[in-house]
Parts: C-alpha cells; sequence; structure tokens
C-alpha cells in the first residue's frame, strides 16, 4: 500500500472520541504544558542566573541551547523508538526522567553543571513531545476531531507561555532561579498517575527492526550542524563551523541512503515526497526561529533596560501571548474553507510586521512599541503553527505517527536553537562591536560590561553612580543599535517561511488534503 492510500484508509476509517479521549487529550497536554512554560520561564530567569552563576557569553547560550541541541540529536531516534515500543510507554519514561533531572537542575551550583543538567532533561525532554504529538494522531482518528485536538495541542504550547512569565514572575520575586526549574516535579505528577488510566498504549503493529547504525547516523547528522551553528553564532567565522556543517551534512546524506535502501526504515523518506509536510515543517522551523529570536532580546530589553521586574516583564507579554492562542483557535474554521496556501502567509504578514515596528522604531525602549509588536508577532505565528502542525500530522499515517512527529519536533527545537544560536548570536557580536565605554571604567568590569548586556548591568553597579549610569547608557544604546540589525533579518526569516507555504501548501486545505 503506498503512504497516500494508508492515510486515505486511516482517515476513512476514523472513530469519533467520547469523553475519554478527549480526557486523555487533557493529561497529554501536561507536559506540553510544561515544556512551554520552562521555555519562556527560563528566558525571564537568564538575568537572575547571570547575576549569580556569572557565566560567560558562551555558557550563557549554551544554558538555553543545550536542551535543544540534545532534543534534536534524538528526537527522530526517540520517536521511532515509540512506534516500535509503545508511545506511552516511552511517555512515562520521559516524564520520570525530567522531572529528576529538573531538581537537580533547580540546585546547580555553576554554570558548567546547569548546562549538563540542561543536557540530560534535553535526553528525558527528547521522549515526550514526540509522543504526545503522535498519541494525538492515535487517539483522535476522525479527521474533525483532530483538528480541533491540534489546535488545542498548539494552543497549550501557547497558553504555557503566558502562563510562564507569570508564574515564573512571581517565583523569580520571591525566590532563588533555582524554582523555575522546580515546576516539573508538580506538573509531570499527576501525569505519571493518570496516564496509564487514560491514555491508550499505541505503536507501528509492523516496527521495524532497532538500527543502531542509524540512531548514531542520525545524532551525527544533527549535533554537528546545531554546534557548528552555534559556534559560528559566538566565535565567527572559522574553520570548525565549516568543517562541522560539511561532517553533518556528510552523515545525513549517509542516513538518508540507508533509509531509502531499507524495507523497514527507521524514518520513513516518503514523507517527504508530500509538499504538504515537506512545506509544513519549514514553516514551523522559521515561524519558531523569529519567535524564540524575539523573545530573547526582549526578555532582556524589558528587564535590564526598562528595569521591569521579571513578574512585570512577563505580564506585558502577555498580550501577545494571549493573542496567540486566540489566533490558534480562531484559524481552525477559517482553514476549513481557504487554503492554507493563503492563511499562512497572511497570518505570517503580521509577524512581519511586528519585526519591522521594532526596527524603524526610534523608541526601541518603548514599551507600548514592544507590548504592541509582539502581539502582532503572536497573532501570526499562532496562525500558522496551528495550520502546519495539522497538516504534518494529516499528511502521515497513523503507524508512522511518532517519527512524523518526531520530525515536526527536530524542526521546532532546531527553530528554537536558530532562535537563540543566530539572532542571538548576532545580537551579541553586535553589542560587543558597538559599545563604547567611557573613560575610567576598569579593565576587568570594562571586559566584563563587553560580554554582556547583563555583565554591564552588573558591572554598572559597582561603580561610582555617575560612571555606573554612562555604562548602563553605553551598553543600552548597544543593545538596541543590534536590536534594529537583528530585527531586520527576523523579518526576512518570516517572509522567506510565508514564501515557502505560498509554493508548498499548493491545493491543500486542513479540511481535505489533496494527495
Amino acid at each position: 500500500m503506498t503512504l497516500t492510500e494508508e492515510i486515505r484508509v486511516a482517515d476513512a476509517a476514523g472513530v469519533r472520541q467520547g469523553w475519554r479521549g478527549w480526557a486523555a487529550l487533557a493529561v497529554l497536554m501536561l507536559p506540553v504544558l510544561l515544556v512551554s512554560v520552562d521555555n519562556t520561564v527560563l528566558s525571564f530567569a537568564l538575568p537572575e542566573i547571570a547575576r549569580d552563576l556569572t557565566p560567560t557569553s558562551a555558557q550563557q547560550l549554551w544554558i538555553i541551547d543545550v536542551y535543544p541541541l540534545v532534543l534534536a540529536g534524538l528526537l527522530v531516534t526517540m520517536g521511532s523508538l515509540g512506534d516500535r515500543f509503545g508511545r506511552r510507554r516511552l511517555l512515562m519514561i520521559g516524564a520520570t526522567g525530567f522531572a529528576g533531572i529538573s531538581a537537580v537542575a533547580a540546585f546547580a551550583p555553576s554554570a558548567e553543571l546547569l548546562i549538563a543538567a540542561r543536557a540530560a532533561m534535553g535526553f528525558f525532554g527528547a521522549m515526550l513531545m514526540p509522543s504526545t504529538m503522535s498519541l494525538l494522531r492515535s487517539i483522535f482518528t476522525d479527521r474533525d476531531q483532530r483538528r480541533l485536538a491540534i489546535a488545542v495541542w498548539a494552543s497549550m504550547f501557547s497558553a504555557g507561555s503566558a502562563l510562564g512569565p507569570i508564574v515564573g514572575g512571581l517565583l523569580l520575586e520571591h525566590f532563588a532561579w533555582g524554582s523555575v526549574f522546580l515546576l516539573a516535579v508538580p506538573v509531570l505528577i499527576p501525569l505519571l498517575v493518570l496516564a496509564p488510566i487514560l491514555v491508550p498504549e499505541s505503536r507501528d503493529p509492523k516496527p521495524g527492526r532497532i538500527d543502531p547504525v542509524s540512531i548514531a547516523l542520525s545524532m551525527a547528522t544533527m549535533v554537528p550542524i546545531v554546534y557548528a551553528i552555534k559556534e559560528f553564532a559566538v566565535h565567527g567565522p572559522g574553520i570548525l563551523p565549516v568543517v562541522l556543517v560539511v561532517a553533518g551534512l556528510a552523515f545525513g546524506l549517509i542516513f538518508v541512503r540507508r533509509q531509502l535502501r531499507s524495507d523497514a526504515p527507521m524514518l520513513d523518506m516518503r514523507l517527504f515526497r508530500t509538499g504538504a509536510f515537506t512545506g509544513a515543517l519549514l514553516v514551523n522551523l522559521l515561524s519558531v526561529v523569529a519567535l524564540v529570536g524575539f523573545l530573547y532580546f526582549v526578555t532582556q530589553h524589558l528587564q535590564l533596560i526598562v528595569g521591569l521586574s521579571p513578574l512585570q516583564a512577563g505580564l506585558a507579554l502577555v498580550p501577545g501571548l494571549v493573542l496567540m492562542i486566540v489566533s490558534g483557535l480562531t484559524v481552525v474554521p477559517i482553514s476549513r474553507r481557504v487554503s492554507p496556501r493563503v492563511v499562512v502567509p497572511v497570518a505570517l504578514s503580521l509577524s512581519v510586521a511586528a519585526y519591522l515596528i521594532i526596527a524603524m522604531s526610534t523608541d526601541v525602549a518603548a514599551l507600548g512599541t514592544l507590548i504592541a509588536a509582539f502581539g502582532l508577532l503572536g497573532l501570526g505565528i499562532g496562525a500558522a503553527e496551528t495550520v502546519s502542525n495539522e497538516l504534518i500530522l494529516a499528511t502521515a499515517p497513523p503507524a508512522k505517527a511518532g517519527a512524523a512527529s518526531a520530525v515536526s519536533e527536530t524542526a521546532y527545537e532546531l527553530g528554537a536553537v536558530l532562535g537563540t544560536a543566530v539572532l542571538g548570536g548576532i545580537l551579541t557580536a553586535l553589542y560587543r562591536s558597538g559599545i563604547v565605554l567611557p573613560d575610567g571604567v576598569p579593565a576587568e568590569t570594562a571586559a566584563a560590561a563587553r560580554e554582556t548586556l547583563g555583565g554591564a548591568v552588573t558591572a554598572a553597579d559597582g561603580l561610582p553612580a555617575g560612571l555606573g549610569e554612562r555604562v548602563l547608557e553605553a551598553a543600552a544604546s548597544a543593545f538596541d543599535s543590534g536590536v534594529g540589525v537583528t530585527s531586520i533579518i527576523g523579518a526576512v526569516l518570516v517572509v522567506c517561511a510565508a514564501v515557502i507555504a505560498a509554493t508548498t501548501l499548493k491545493g491543500t486545505r486542513t479540511a481535505h488534503v489533496e494527495h
């Protein structure tokens, strides 16, 4: 049976779920909520972590990026293992490990140990996200119900982002930064209790054999490429990033050839022959780059330049995050009647406008400007990701739901890495080259101020009042100048996503995917 026939047979045989299916959805939303809350909370906790652990600029990026880096290397493997051994089983193992390691991260005494804990969280986190999306595909076989379930799934990401700044802000107002990692424990305990009761186990009825060579090749493909991006962003052009990219692409080519020759591949490459699947993946990747890159600079700007507390900074972003949720749910009935090749580019045009507002603003520090820009960004990305996520699952047969979900999550996590490493790295480089410190700043203090914006704020606290204020003004000016250039780059990336959607999603609707 061809891939197209598998999809059509599965959708034709769809059975509508009752209360139990929707209760299972509620349980599966717990890890989704956790991951999205953690992403936002960490961005807001970063200034506190910088003050406490005094990481270098490279370590500061690693604290954020090592988690999605490990995920990017393991998601395809974990998705395939879930197809074989059971998606619910893998979800339970991942939830247990993630909760335990999160508690360890909360009390990390150094930047190095925090980075190690974040890497371990990435290992177990790789078991969580593909399992939730693939279980939705197996539970909701009716297309209309699945469309709504995917909208809820996507909206929960946004809801977690909206809740994260508030909960995280409250925690950071009263407790140390480690408290944000402890959120995993109360969220995942209900999952461990209720999932065996409400969530049915599912797996590929005809799984292929475990292929250690393919597992190693998938990791050897993703890790060098992502590491090369980080190296380029932090240290600039050099021989190491080039070597790493070439090595990653070489291993990727070997991986693809191996999958095409295998009778039971770890990753069914036929999925990529569907334009809607590949296009939706690229839209997700570029959208996440834009979102994470925006959050990277706006969270630092609000706290370190505007002077808001973590809670106040979180509340300032809530309107945009609420708009992201609303647009994700509102686009569902629209997408039944209008092709994604129209819906997604129109939505993303709002996100382009958001970046252009920042780039052309004469007063980046204006709180109203940031709130309005993030609102537009949220409207666009919320709608685009809901449609693209539904298309990814709709164009994959149920037996391969884990692998398809893993590819989707790989694109998401790679986008998170790129958002921080590329946009964040460019911003850091522009900050370093643009900051002009006043005379009289001690050499050691000046070096810290040139490293990061957080370092400049900390350095200014130890200087005489007048000199400290001039250091803060110089740092703010350099940071905002970098934000303007970075925003132009972000706008270009979103335009690329819109063009991809308009050309690859041709002739499809989320109500009925044509093959």
